[in-house]
């Protein structure tokens, strides 16, 4: 929640300046086990959806205080040199209710992901989450491969 308080505050608050001629885009929200996609319906209906991956996912949560909002975490890079490696992504729902089902099918889809990630270790393997970000320094980065090879 903490990452997601500070955007979703800015948000409101732009959205309370808007002129009261001017709407927000209206989204078609869709949440399978893969991920979550988005397509803006007041745009071109000829664009393509904006589609996360259930492993591009931190979390998806419903807003405490404004509770029409759902917002998730997205990691967009593996490496912290390209800057800020969380982008918070929020949609005003039509309902409170609305946005806790979203909550819910995405809590859904992660636990779909976690069985089949499961399910494709061997029998004895032991799972081990891979890391969505490296936190090493890239001299640290560097003297770990140091050691690696190809072969």
């Amino acid at each position: 929640m903490k990452h997601t308080r500070k955007p979703v505050d800015y948000l409101v608050s732009q959205a309370k300046m808007l002129p009261a001629d001017v709407i927000l885009p209206i989204v078609k929200l869709k949440i399978t086990r893969d991920g979550l996609s988005y397509l803006d319906l007041t745009k071109n209906l000829d664009c393509k959806p904006v589609t996360f991956s259930v492993e591009a996912i931190s979390y998806g949560v419903q807003d405490l205080v404004y509770t029409r909002v759902f917002s998730m975490i997205v990691v967009t890079d593996d490496n912290l040199n390209n800057g800020i490696p969380f982008v918070c992504h929020s949609f005003l729902c039509e309902s409170r209710d609305q946005a806790k089902k979203i909550t819910y099918a995405l809590a859904a889809a992660f636990q779909d992901y976690g069985r089949r990630v499961k399910s494709e270790k061997g029998p004895g393997e032991r799972y081990v989450k891979k890391f969505a970000i490296d936190l090493r320094t890239p001299e640290e980065q560097a003297e770990a491969s140091d050691g690696e090879t190809d072969a």
